[in-house]
């Protein structure tokens, strides 16, 4: 939404000293080093212990920031821009969220709690995006600055928001409240976290519970110290493991396949739902999101649907392969005694050898004395049969006689001058650790090395750009989507398991064992398998694939095996041959064609597709239109003759934007969900999915007259400063992008390649370029863009996906 400068102004209090002109305002900033601050940035100049931005606003201002609100205007910035004057910019900055927010009229759903809020608040994004367009708080972004900044990133386009509020103290949740407003209010678990900010718990689910003052509903478990602090204007909406006067009343069944049965009985009646996980913190969030569904009156089949599918949420708690064949559990950003509860549950339950370590440090917030805290850590130590405690830090290390198993250090640093001779191998570590003690050194000292380059898949753009799709469709129109070729090179089960979330009605492969896979994973939407040998047909029936038939030697072929099977009505789709001249029945096959499956109850005609050979190009768009004839004269004489009902398509990603007239029953979806158009207007509508990233190993600065590489392809005319970086054609990368014609981004420069492309490496010019050994190399993503790529190497985006190796690491990631 753009905003006037001049309606923002007595909002915020502000004395308003102009001197460029009334601007629009787009977007706000805290942040002096984002790249995203602009003519249209208002930038709020935030005081804190440590930092005074009003440093940084000379400099602002000559990258074209125009807009600042400050407590006063610094001696060399005078006239140089428009400045809000107030008497504190944090509060002016909540002020404005406050403002802001009152311009949008649509359901928000507010957490706080001890733990739990961000898990919660990314599960129920999954569970609700299907049906809602959500602004949600990015990461943690709870604080009295997170909050304005989470809130202020709503646009005319959400219809739902889920806000996070977290607090250390008193006086601060009203604050919170009157940013977030949140109608639907879910209190989380309530732990030890910040309890010296309280008096007792009594004072801390107080000071909480204003967040939900004027909230329609309130969601919690139900808890005596609790149901006093409901506002009397919101409704009280309970669950329960053991009082049968909530709302809910819930039992749990841990299932041998690391499942939990959950039983919820409500309004009178009893439903069951299973939830991929067994630990009790992931149980108590996954009922918190349940109790959301119920309270939007959401019906059993989708809940048991959604449910099933949630994740985990990796942005705390993350495993990772270690050295000698251990593996880690990275909690290395907190420690309190609440969330160590929740991270031994989480290791108990991710376990992958019997010998357990422990590597922990002095313990924060808790609210007892350490001779008390102490004593229960040893005591959860103990009932959570650890192997091995590490501890670290002055405290623990004072206390140590209470640990019978433990091994101790001062400080990280003494921890690692000794780290050769605590043996670690054939163990799973839980590493728990405050941030003031950094221990992602000692993750970094214990995480395997692998190599360094990884594709990162955007999950968040993957939906977003089916949503764009979608809209362009008619809404009884269905969508296949294609997730052949290990999903275009970008993964395939993890894509299909979020095509699956959005209710997509059919998945795409080329071979049979592509769907195989896709189905041993657990995937349950049908799945087309496009290029059928006959070899897999009996496969195909075991695993209930769906083929193609393109041949009458291929349904011959298929026919046969199916009535040794004695099946009946196995779905098929025809596949029609209008000038692809690729695979399909022609035209002089379909009086063949009719009179074999006439009569024929073995198999059910499904669908009939043809394939457009040049739906991107306008040159062609004759041809295109006579394919859609053809197809559309030769499946209506095999949906008379045959008296049969399918699925008609014909149309991909280009077809769907360039013909939207021929969508007939369904589209099939392609290189459009990872974010790539042939038009130029479409792909600014696109948001980018594959990033492929590396570092560099090396950086090295040659002569005039030395060479690069191999061939000495590269002479230096002068001094040049070259980064190695550790990826090549053997990653998909083609020697053809070497020797000046690509590029890859190294500190949002771009950084020519120079000479020819390795197996392994490639070199490039980093002449001119602040960087060192170690810094991110963008070799793909928004710059180079794969359609740079590809018109460079004269092929299409399609090759550079799918060609990147098998032993690039895929990591998948939701913003």
């Amino acid at each position: 939404m753009i905003l006037k400068i001049q309606n923002i102004i007595p909002q915020i209090q502000a004395v308003f000293v102009e001197s460029k002109g009334g601007e629009s305002i787009e977007s706000i900033s805290i942040d002096s080093r984002s790249l995203q601050n602009g003519p249209h940035t208002l930038f709020f100049a935030l005081v804190g212990p440590n930092h005074d931005a009003h440093s940084y606003i000379k400099d602002l201002i000559g990258k074209g920031v125009q807009n600042f609100v400050v407590t006063h205007i610094p001696e060399d910035c005078v006239a140089q821009a428009n400045f809000l004057i107030v008497e504190n910019t944090l509060d002016a900055l909540q002020a404005f969220a406050v403002y802001y927010r009152s311009l949008f009229d649509f359901p928000v759903i507010g957490l706080t709690g001890s733990n739990g809020k961000t898990i919660v608040k990314e599960w129920l994004n999954f569970l609700l995006s299907p049906d809602y367009n959500i602004i949600r708080s990015p990461k943690s972004y709870n604080s009295q600055v997170g909050v304005p900044l989470s809130v202020t990133a709503i646009n005319e386009h959400h219809n739902l928001g889920i806000f996070e509020a977290g607090i250390s103290t008193t006086s601060e949740m009203d604050k919170l409240q009157k940013i977030i407003k949140p109608s639907i209010g879910i209190l989380t678990n309530i732990g030890t976290a910040h309890d010296e900010g309280f008096a007792d718990l009594e004072e801390k689910i107080k000071e909480k519970m204003l967040l939900f003052q004027e909230s329609e509903v309130v969601i919690f478990q139900k808890n005596n110290s609790v149901d006093g602090f409901v506002s009397a204007k919101s409704k009280a909406f309970s669950w329960s493991f053991s009082n049968k006067e909530a709302d809910v009343f819930i039992s749990k069944k841990q299932k041998s396949d690391q499942n939990t049965l959950i039983y919820y009985h409500y309004k009178g009646n009893s439903f069951e739902m299973t939830i991929p996980f067994q630990d009790n913190a992931s149980v108590e969030n996954a009922i918190s999101c349940l109790m959301v569904l119920l309270y939007l009156e959401y019906d059993e089949k989708t809940i048991q649907n959604r449910m099933e599918l949630l994740y985990p949420v990796e942005m705390r708690l993350k495993v990772k392969n270690g050295i000698n064949n251990c593996s880690i559990i990275d909690d290395s950003y907190n420690s309190d005694f609440q969330s160590l509860k929740i991270a031994l549950d989480f290791l108990e339950s991710q376990k992958q050898y019997h010998k357990k370590t422990l590597i922990l440090s002095d313990i924060f917030q808790s609210g007892l004395s350490n001779e008390a805290l102490y004593s229960k850590v040893s005591h959860l130590i103990v009932s959570n049969k650890i192997t091995r405690v590490i501890g670290i830090g002055e405290t623990i290390s004072a206390f140590q006689n209470k640990f019978t198993n433990g091994v101790f250090f001062k400080n990280t640093a003494e921890f690692l001058d000794s780290f050769d001779s605590l043996d670690f191998g054939n163990e799973t570590i839980l590493i728990k650790g405050a941030r003031t003690f950094q221990f992602e050194e000692i993750v970094a000292a214990l995480e395997e090395k692998t190599h360094e380059t990884v594709l990162e898949i955007n999950l968040n753009a993957i939906s977003h750009n089916l949503n764009f799709f979608k809209s362009t469709l008619k809404p009884t129109t269905k969508m296949m989507v294609m997730v052949k070729a290990f999903g275009y090179g970008n993964g395939g089960f993890e894509i299909a398991k979020l095509l699956e979330h959005h209710k997509v009605d059919y998945l795409g492969v080329a071979f049979a064992d592509e769907g195989i896979s896709l189905k041993t994973a657990g995937i349950k939407l049908p799945i087309m398998v496009l290029n059928p040998e006959s070899t897999s047909f009996p496969a195909i029936i075991q695993h209930q694939l769906e083929p193609e038939i393109y041949s009458l030697k291929g349904l011959h072929a298929f026919l046969k095996i199916a009535e040794q099977k004695k099946l009946k009505h196995f779905p098929i789709h025809v596949k029609l041959d209008t000038g692809m001249h690729r695979l399909g029945f022609e035209a002089n096959t379909i009086e063949d064609l009719i009179a074999t499956l006439k009569g024929n109850e073995t198999v059910k005609v499904k669908s009939i597709l043809s394939h457009m050979a040049t739906s991107d190009d306008a040159a062609h768009a004759d041809f295109a239109k006579a394919q859609i004839n053809l197809f559309e004269k030769l499946s209506s004489k095999l949906i008379q003759e045959l008296g049969i009902q399918p699925i008609r398509h014909i149309l991909n990603t280009s077809g769907i934007s360039n013909f939207p007239n021929a969508q007939y029953d369904m589209v099939r979806l392609g290189i459009g969900l990872y974010g790539v158009s042939n038009d130029p207007e479409e792909q600014k509508l696109l948001e980018n999915v594959s990033t492929l990233k590396s570092v560099i190993s090396q950086i090295r600065t040659i002569s005039a007259g030395e060479s690069v590489g191999y061939g000495r392809r590269f002479l230096a005319e002068k001094p040049t400063k070259i980064a190695t970086i550790p990826i090549g054609y053997a990653d998909g990368i083609a020697r053809a992008w070497g020797n000046g014609v690509g590029f890859v981004t190294i500190k949002n420069e771009k950084a020519s390649i120079l000479g020819s492309v390795c197996m392994d490496m490639l070199m490039v010019d980093v002449t001119g370029i602040e960087c060192r050994e170690g810094d991110a190399v963008i070799i793909f993503g928004e710059s180079p863009t794969v359609n740079e790529m590809a018109h460079k190497l004269n092929t299409i985006p399609y090759e550079i996906l799918t060609s990147i190796s098998q032993r690039v690491k895929r990591v998948f990631y939701r913003e």
